[in-house]
């Protein structure tokens, strides 16, 4: 019995050691993987640094009326595109109707008026020529001509008022462009200087971003930008258009507008970050002035880990982890974890792991 159980031991370990020695030997006699590598690039020549905003819409416009009244007609809808005159608000134009009535009854009566004592003038001055009036006589009916016809003059420009006042009754677009907000109803009262729609045009976007005191001496006027937007995973082209030289009401911090040179599916709202160029010799942000950069495609996750394979001495992969920082673009900021110039993979043939065997194209 014990002569059995011994060669049972022996015969198992004989097969384990047989199956661990074609498990090495398989390993050993994988192929290398083929991987491609870089260096991390440190911040200098070509720096930059990231600024976060919104896209407004470079031509906004809130429509709003000069009259009082209820409205009769809400011809617009949030998201609708309309073209510059066309009709979107009408307000109960009664009040402005009696007005105008009233205006041309005055008008009639102001004509007359003017017409009867313009017949006299004449008259009266055939008169005088005649020497069968006097001269205060003549003067009198050239009073009566000229108040006659100051009072057409005015009744007249009364009218034009009360037309002006109509055109606010029915308000059109002013810009061609998509309704992005709406403040009223029809049945409600509109009110002099009360916002009822805005308009703004799509086509023309701008960033407008926040920059500190420390960069806001770097940027100028017309300096080429990229905006990334993240929740469409793009990156377009911009300029700076405007540089606010105050930082009142803005909580220490300068605003600055960017003109989008591609705005083709982008809307008003969106979140961007604006990554502006900064030259070594100028005054830069310690913050981006030594920073190691890395591209996104080179990063391998894991749950809230991030990491980047390495070449050893031997040729096997080495999985790195790290402590990145800020995201300008496609490339990320390594706060630890690799050392200045060091080498990592960025791209690979095969499958990576730890200790997998690679060869450096």
């Amino acid at each position: 019995m014990k002569t059995y159980l011994y060669s049972t031991f022996i015969l198992s370990a004989l097969l384990l050691g047989s199956c661990s020695k074609e498990k090495e030997s398989a390993l050993n006699n994988d192929a290398p993987v083929s991987v491609t590598v870089s260096r991390t690039s440190m911040g200098g020549e070509g720096s930059s640094f990231t600024a976060s905003g919104k896209l407004v819409a470079k031509n906004s416009v809130n429509i709003s009326t000069r009259m009082m009244g209820y409205i009769t007609s809400m011809k617009a809808e949030v998201g609708q595109n309309v073209t510059a005159g066309q009709l979107l608000v009408s307000i109960n134009a009664t009040d402005i109707q009696a007005k105008g009535g009233q205006a041309g009854a005055q008008i009639s009566q102001a004509q007359a008026s003017y017409n009867i004592a313009r017949k006299d003038y004449e008259r009266f001055q055939n008169l005088y020529r005649s020497q069968s009036a006097s001269q205060k006589e003549l003067d009198d009916m050239r009073a009566r001509y000229e108040i006659a016809q100051a009072g057409l003059q005015a009744a007249q420009q009364m009218k034009n008022e009360v037309s002006a006042q109509y055109r606010y009754t029915n308000i059109t677009a002013p810009i061609s462009g998509t309704i992005t907000a709406k403040f009223a109803e029809q049945g409600d009262m509109a009110s002099p200087g009360m916002p009822l729609l805005t308009i703004e045009s799509p086509s023309l976007l701008q960033a407008q971003v926040l920059v500190s005191e420390q960069d806001i001496t770097t940027i100028s006027n017309g300096m080429p930008v990229d905006v990334t937007l993240k929740s469409m995973n793009r990156t377009v082209s911009g300029s700076v258009s405007e540089i606010s030289k105050s930082a009142a009401g803005t909580g220490g911090q300068y605003r600055v507008k960017i003109n989008i040179h591609n705005a083709s599916g982008l809307l008003p709202g969106m979140f961007v970050n604006v990554q502006f160029p900064v030259k070594t010799s100028e005054k830069i942000s310690h913050s981006f002035e030594e920073s190691m950069m890395i591209p996104r495609t080179a990063l391998v996750g894991n749950g809230q880990l991030t990491g980047v394979y390495v070449v050893s001495s031997q040729n096997t992969a080495v999985l790195r982890w790290l402590k990145t920082g800020k995201t300008i673009g496609e490339q990320v900021e390594v706060l630890s974890g690799l050392s200045p110039e060091e080498s990592y993979i960025v791209s690979s043939a095969g499958k990576l792991y730890n200790g997998a065997k690679v060869q450096v194209k």
